[in-house]
């Protein structure tokens, strides 16, 4: 939920999602400072994550509307 907040806060739409194996998969779209920011973020996680890595693809944007965790 840490991440939705900090999504929306920010004005980012996409999603969130825990994965089976442990990881977090995330999808930002919105102005490119802002996807940045969310990026850096997730680069520190909230307070009490451990964060391994984070690989960045970039993709076309689809039109998202909001951010919803998945």
């Amino acid at each position: 939920m840490s991440c939705a907040r900090r999504a929306r806060a920010l004005g980012v739409a996409g999603s969130v999602s825990n994965r089976p194996d442990g990881t977090v998969e995330a999808v930002f779209e919105g102005e490119a400072a802002a996807v940045e920011a969310m990026v850096g973020w997730c680069r520190q996680g909230p307070p009490m994550a451990h964060v391994a890595g984070v690989d960045v693809y970039e993709e076309v944007p689809t039109g998202l509307g909001e951010f919803a965790v998945v």
